[in-house]
């Protein structure tokens, strides 16, 4: 057994844990994405509530998927339905949402899945900790700014979330009591405003087809309507 097998055995502590090892798979991420046939990435979703930014990533989620593309969506609000349900608003707990969810999107990236998070993740510290963790594993890190002035987001409201915070019924409100620090390079700006659903989805493939990160075909055309079947689209 050499000395570097013997380092490789060898417990050590992260954080809390103790006497814990890391296990290596049998093959490497890259393994995994050539037997598999794609690659995995994170999308990285920031704005204002009532941005527009889940309502983008739920359609980006769908024409990838259309196009064959292994994606999962991970929705801000959905988490805290489980495995964030023990967190509050406060910055503190806003800051270890983010690095749940950095981990978690790691782990997708990681088994060959595209990884689509929609969080407002207010705090750039925050998101570049996200970024720099992914960065370190040689996740490619994609973040999206669906920006809108806060008075648009104010009229949009459809959860009834401003109006609650502007009465003092909500505190630490992203955009009212609290602050939302946007990004200063992101990969992609979007004024979600501006642009269509439609639109905003064509723009995110086309960067990730110039990138690599997923095959031209997927912006040719979708394989299937691009959000979903044609009665569900022309509900919309």
């Amino acid at each position: 057994m050499t000395s570097s097998t013997v380092s490789k055995l060898e417990t050590t502590s992260v954080g809390s844990s103790t006497n814990i090892r890391f296990h290596e798979g049998a093959f490497t991420r890259q393994e995994r994405e050539t037997l598999l046939g794609r690659k995995g990435f994170v999308i990285w979703f920031t704005g204002l509530s009532a941005s527009g930014k889940s309502t983008i990533a739920s359609a980006l989620e769908q024409h990838l998927v259309n196009n064959t593309i292994a994606a999962y969506r991970l929705d801000g609000d959905n988490i805290r339905f489980g495995l964030n349900k023990n967190l509050g608003f406060s910055d503190a707990d806003r800051t270890e949402n983010i690095r749940r969810i950095a981990e978690v999107s790691k782990l997708f990236a990681d088994a060959a899945t595209v990884a689509i998070t929609s969080f407002i993740s207010p705090f750039r510290a925050d998101r570049d900790a996200a970024r720099a963790l992914l960065v370190a594993a040689n996740i490619p890190f994609v973040e999206v700014f669906a920006d809108l002035p806060v008075e648009v987001a104010e009229q949009r409201d459809p959860k009834g979330l401003y109006a609650k915070a502007r009465a003092g019924e909500i505190k630490d409100f992203t955009g009212i009591s609290s602050p939302y620090e946007a990004p200063i390079t992101p990969e992609i700006h979007l004024r979600t405003d501006q642009i269509s659903v439609e639109d905003a989805v064509n723009s995110i493939v086309q960067y990730l087809a110039q990138r690599d990160l997923i095959a031209l075909p997927a912006v040719a055309g979708a394989k299937r309507p691009l959000f979903g079947s044609e009665d569900s689209a022309a509900k919309k």
